[in-house]
């Protein structure tokens, strides 16, 4: 017998999780933040790359860099993050490993960057820890 959405036994409604499509949201909602995150550390990168003065450095920090070498990470970052995320809507599963190690990698770079932007660094941080969250909360492929 076949289980279908609504269907009634007992008086209790019974759902099939392969036919709520509940699971490929999380993978929407974590493609897009991704889209979104890699974005904006790309446009960090080009605007750190670009000119120097956009940003203050502050002084006597623990962890001084060079402002330039920074903005190219943050721009290979954010081409990378941005290509996983999109990687995401053609449901790659590669994509997901990928996106949880460059969401961590981005977490560790935007700590970095604090002293830089520290307010555009804590959400950057928020927003890939939100995609850690929905990447490793979402169902494998073959429980959909």
């Amino acid at each position: 017998m076949t289980s279908h959405v609504g269907e009634r036994r007992s008086g209790t409604a019974v759902r099939s999780p392969a036919r709520t499509g509940g699971g490929s949201g999380w993978l929407v909602f974590a493609g897009v933040l991704m889209i979104f995150g890699g974005l904006m550390t790309l446009f960090a990168g080009i605007a750190a790359i670009a000119d120097d003065d956009v940003f203050v450095a502050t002084r006597n920090y623990v962890f001084e860099f060079d402002l330039t070498g920074w903005g190219w990470i943050h721009l290979i970052m954010g081409v990378v993050i941005t290509l996983a995320g999109a990687a995401l809507f053609r449901g790659a599963t590669w994509a997901r490993v990928v996106g949880v190690a460059l969401a961590g990698l981005a977490m560790l770079a935007n700590f970095l960057w604090l002293p830089y932007a520290p307010f555009w660094a804590v959400v950057l941080i928020v927003i890939n820890g939100f995609v850690i969250w929905a990447l490793c909360t979402a169902p494998s492929p073959s429980e959909r």
